[in-house]
């Protein structure tokens, strides 16, 4: 498995990206992330891909977007943060984070931590993140869903 970013010769992997409505509730489809990030140089979109399928898709966001997860200049937010549903329970989500630091200290040097905000009810990814290495320090922010734990990896 590795992490590349977005060009649009996997614009058809994209479309492929399937995610049931539930899921949706936590995250945006690619296809309408990846619109979102192409004017947007703050923006990194990123795909998880094994064996040219993909299995993984987010979002790197930095600058102005990091300010209610944390006052830390050099931080970037993850975001948009899903797994293709036909490769779930395959641990490729896990596998993502894992690879993440990496694929930072390769393409965006600069960054010294990753936060993301996490639903409240959503037990199954705050799990997920946790067991990656991600810390719940007590911050919380509201988001458009309801109350999100504000979580961040060391880099």
């Amino acid at each position: 498995m590795e992490l590349v970013k977005y060009n649009p010769q996997y614009d058809n992997l994209i479309n492929d990206y399937y995610l049931p409505e539930d899921q949706l509730y936590y995250s945006a489809m690619p296809s309408e992330a990846v619109e979102i990030s192409k004017n947007n140089s703050d923006r990194y979109t990123i795909l998880g891909l094994d064996d040219n399928e993909l299995t993984t898709f987010f979002i790197l966001h930095e600058n102005d977007a990091v300010q209610p997860y944390s006052n830390k200049p050099n931080d970037i937010l993850l975001r948009s943060f899903s797994a293709n549903h036909k490769h779930q329970g395959k641990g490729y989500a896990r596998k993502t984070l894992e690879l993440l630091p990496q694929f930072m200290q390769e393409h965006i040097p600069h960054i010294d931590g990753i936060v993301l905000g996490v639903n409240v009810k959503n037990t199954a990814a705050q799990g997920l993140y946790k067991k990656c290495g991600y810390v719940d320090e007590g911050n919380r922010v509201m988001g458009s869903k309801g109350e999100m734990i504000v979580m961040k990896y060391y880099l």
